[in-house]
């Protein structure tokens, strides 16, 4: 059994590992710390370690990780934005679950963007206390509104696919558009200007850290509603909050949030959040926000460890990574990967 060392372990983490480890050969310690630069030396003696999008992952935990003996560093998620890549390379592979549920994701976005149109939440909570008056609880129909996509992965057309028998036009912006797919593409200045609706369903890069803003909102209709499943840095909070406040924003459903970090997972029910962004993006009545948990359904939850173990025994059995991050290619184009498989 080759041993491996488990990062910031939940209930139902640990649930869906422990079903399939004896399958890959696997044996698990769980740790319920975060992997962090002060938490990295518990992977000593571990050749492989277990992360999540949430962990810090800078240099100094790489370096410490290195000196530990870790040469896999086995992301449970789909993301990777929190790892210092360029002090990874040539010491720890990297390897991620590059889809577990796209269906997941994506139907969570449409219960967030019905429940807070049709004010669900708040009906619920009012009916509990027998309180039926119908007052302030009024939305608007999605049959015949723009809804605009950005970003057509998996997420994303499975997303669109839900829209369409909602009857919402549909309109769509992404650097690499598919062909033949009968998606109407636009850029994305036009999709802000067009848009009843957006719905985020693109990775965080250099091109997309913040690129809802001040700038962009301006260019978008009047109460345009927008939607948040992918990642909390696409959008800069601040002037969120801003053009909340300022009405031009109609409604904002949030599963992620830019500095969700130290927050989401953890019962912060009885801390005083220093977040005054958050505190009062929260405290919005057409602002609706979830823990970061689009991705979390059964089958999700058993395709991440399926994968993420998969990913393990490749490497121990010395195959090809097949989803190793690739994120050092020389100036030439001259990948490593294409020699020997592997990244280095």
């Amino acid at each position: 059994m080759k041993k491996v060392c488990f990062f910031d372990t939940k209930p139902y983490d640990k649930l869906y590992f422990e079903q399939l480890k004896d399958q890959y050969g696997v044996e698990i310690d769980y740790f319920e710390t975060r992997l962090g630069p002060k938490t990295a030396f518990m992977a000593k003696g571990y050749e492989v370690a277990i992360a999540f999008v949430n962990d810090i992952i800078d240099k100094e935990a790489i370096d410490v990780l290195y000196e530990c003996g870790v040469r896999l560093l086995a992301m449970r998620s789909a993301g990777y934005n929190n790892i210092d890549f360029k002090a990874a390379f040539g010491k720890i592979h990297v390897v991620r679950v590059p889809a577990y549920s796209p269906y997941a994701v994506a139907e969570h976005a449409m219960a967030l963007l019905l429940t807070l149109n049709r004010k669900i939440h708040r009906a619920y909570s009012r009916t509990r206390e027998f309180n039926f008056s119908l007052n302030g609880l009024m939305g608007f129909d999605l049959h015949g509104k723009t809804m605009g996509v950005v970003g057509t992965g998996k997420i994303g057309r499975v997303f669109i696919d839900i829209c369409k028998g909602f009857g919402l036009k549909i309109i769509a912006y992404d650097p690499f558009p598919l062909e033949n797919s009968g998606i109407q593409y636009v850029s994305f200045e036009e999709l802000c200007k067009a848009s009843d609706i957006i719905s985020l369903h693109c990775p965080l890069t250099k091109d997309t850290f913040h690129m809802i803003n001040q700038k962009t909102i301006d260019l978008m209709k009047k109460g345009v509603y927008i939607v948040n499943t992918s990642r909390g840095a696409l959008i800069n909070s601040e002037d969120l909050l801003h053009a909340i406040k300022e009405e031009k924003i109609g409604g904002a459903c949030l599963d992620v949030y830019e500095e969700e970090t130290e927050l989401f997972y953890e019962d912060m029910s009885y801390t005083i959040i220093q977040d005054d962004v958050l505190s009062r993006m929260i405290s919005m009545p057409n602002v609706l926000v979830t823990s970061h948990q689009a991705f979390f359904t059964k089958e999700a939850l058993h395709n991440i460890a399926e994968t993420t173990l998969m990913n393990i025994k490749e490497y121990f059995d010395q195959q090809v990574l097949t989803n190793e991050i690739c994120y050092q290619c020389t100036k030439t184009g001259d990948c490593p990967r294409d020699k020997n498989n592997r990244c280095f």
